[in-house]
């Protein structure tokens, strides 16, 4: 299983360094042309985002040294970059496509865009020709066991972001987001993520008071919003269903007479505040208020960590999960190394019984179809009792030991006499028919009906 991992990530390297090792898309054609032509590479995709840059291969001998390519590719000088590197080969680099695929080594475990980021790296490393038949599958599998993960775990559906947060409490005390309007007390970055985010599940009216105007009116025109005086904050407030604060002013600004005379003006419709200020532009007084509800950035912290450790917790179902699907595709890819030997048996012991079926026709005579048909049946089956032993002896091989499937496979085709296996370019083109092959490694059906069977 030669399959190779170079890269660096948000654990790895601070992202002065991630920036250096940083390819733009533009170019990652030509730096796949580059890894390709590195000695022993026969498969390449370079995977970079913001997190991570990571070079992944498949070699044709065993080995490769991926370390070169960094230095050759990047122009750094021994010793400049190792230190924020990490490796993996063979089985460790198998896993360790199925976790970054899977977001299990993603900053924040559980979030979806890693996901199509691979699939991007993928479809341009095909384009180019640089994945064409192991790499393919690993992918291809890795897609398929990241859905897995999404699907069989709950690692993906609890909020781990402070505007996430904010948006689920408020729709557990609304319903729905549909129509409510949103009042943004200070025009800083979180108001405007927290913002983004309500809007993104149905709100429709954004306000923004600053004690800067201009920043009120720059902020409220990103989401088609209205920009209020600062000074007619007490007055306009009352209108919004959800309240972010975020001030920095040195004491609080709204105070429980405040919602009081605000629960009046809207009759007793609840009001929501996020109070991510600190010091707290809120006092907890609030939520004594029946229809006010009052959470300040410790509350909103507090329920992000509750749902970081659901996540923790089915992050450990998704491993494994990955740990499951690794011995899989081991056995998946040991089976397919068999496949060249078990399909030109099949080919060569049919074309042994056609040869002799037709150098009997002569002696035979003319056939009713019901003796043609008792033909067929007798040779085939014959055919098939020879095949069994040999290929489900190659099989059980696959599934061990790679040392031992070559050796089985060896002793094979010197008792058959059959042609030495494809070069790996040639075998590219028969690659589908090899995964239907090894998709059946643990039957005993060995008829010759079908080559592919």
């Amino acid at each position: 299983m030669n399959f190779f991992v170079i890269g660096v990530n948000h654990r790895t390297a601070p992202v002065e360094v991630r920036e250096r090792f940083a390819i733009p898309e533009s170019r990652l054609p030509e730096a796949l042309e580059k890894l390709l032509s590195l000695e022993g590479v026969e498969e390449g995709m370079i995977v970079s985002t913001c997190n991570r840059v990571e070079v992944f291969a498949r070699s044709r001998n065993g080995n490769c040294d991926l370390k070169e390519f960094v230095r050759n590719y990047y122009g750094f000088k021994p010793g400049e970059f190792e230190q924020y590197c990490f490796e993996h080969d063979h089985l460790e680099a198998v896993k360790h496509v199925f976790r970054v695929a899977s977001s299990l080594d993603s900053m924040v475990v559980g979030e979806s865009q890693i996901l199509g980021q691979v699939k991007e790296a993928y479809a341009t490393a095909r384009a180019v020709g640089a994945v064409q038949s192991q790499l393919d599958m690993l992918l291809s599998r890795a897609f398929a066991v990241a859905k897995k993960v999404r699907t069989d775990t709950a690692i993906a559906t609890s909020s781990v972001s402070i505007a996430s947060v904010a948006v689920e409490l408020a729709e557990k005390i609304f319903g729905s987001l549909q129509g409510k309007s949103v009042y943004l007390v200070g025009a800083g970055k979180m108001c405007e993520l927290a913002a983004r985010h309500l809007l993104a599940h149905g709100a429709a009216k954004i306000y923004v008071a600053n004690r800067t105007y201009e920043r009120a009116l720059g902020l409220a025109s990103k989401f088609h919003g209205e920009a209020i005086p600062f000074d007619n904050l007490y007055e306009t407030v009352a209108k919004a269903d959800i309240v972010i604060s975020s001030t920095g002013a040195p004491h609080t600004i709204f105070r429980k007479e405040h919602g009081e005379k605000f629960l009046a003006q809207r009759r007793n419709r609840p009001m929501f505040f996020i109070d991510i200020a600190v010091p707290r532009d809120i006092d907890p007084g609030l939520n004594d208020l029946d229809g006010i509800f009052v959470y300040d950035i410790d509350d909103l912290q507090q329920v992000v960590k509750a749902h970081i450790g659901d996540r923790n917790r089915e992050a450990e179902r998704a491993e494994s999960l990955v740990e499951e699907e690794v011995s899989r595709f081991q056995q998946r890819l040991q089976t397919a190394e068999v496949v060249p030997t078990i399909v030109s048996l099949q080919e060569h012991l049919e074309t042994l019984r056609q040869a002799e079926i037709d150098r009997m026709r002569g002696r035979l005579g003319q056939l009713t179809p019901e003796q043609e048909s008792a033909v067929e049946a007798l040779t085939r089956s014959i055919i098939n009792k020879i095949m069994h032993t040999p290929i489900t002896t190659l099989k059980s091989a696959a599934r061990e030991q790679q040392e031992s499937a070559t050796t089985v496979v060896e002793v094979v085709r010197k008792l058959f006499n059959l042609h030495a296996p494809k070069a790996p370019e040639a075998q590219r083109d028969t690659r589908e028919q090899q995964q239907e092959v090894a998709v059946s490694a643990g039957q005993q059906n060995t008829g010759v009906t079908n080559p592919k069977a």
